[in-house]
C-alpha cells in the first residue's frame, strides 16, 4: 500500500472523530490531531484501533504516543505495513 493510499485511508478513519471542519479539509501532514482536529484523547485511541484494524498493523503505546499529527500517522502506519 502506497503513502497516498494509506493517507485516503485514514482520513476516512478519523473523519468520524473530527470537531473542527475547516481544518480538516485543509488538512495537511503537519496537521496536529488533538489541537488542529479537535479530536479527544480517548477518540485518538479509537482512531488507533481502527487504523490496527484497517492496516492489519499492531501500534504499541510507545508509537502511538508518537502519532501526534497526521503526517507521523502515515509515516507510522507505512513503516509498520512493510515490516508485515
Amino acid at each position: 500500500m502506497n503513502r497516498t493510499e494509506i493517507e485516503e485511508k485514514l482520513k476516512e478513519i478519523i473523519r468520524p472523530y473530527v470537531q473542527n471542519e475547516e481544518a480538516f479539509q485543509n488538512m495537511t501532514a503537519d496537521t496536529d490531531m488533538l489541537r488542529d482536529l479537535q479530536i479527544n484523547s480517548a477518540h485518538l485511541v479509537d482512531i488507533i484501533l481502527d487504523m490496527e484494524e484497517e492496516f492489519d498493523i499492531e501500534i504499541d503505546d510507545t508509537t502511538a504516543e508518537k502519532m501526534l499529527t497526521v503526517g507521523e500517522a502515515i509515516d507510522i502506519t507505512e513503516k509498520l505495513s512493510q515490516q508485515e
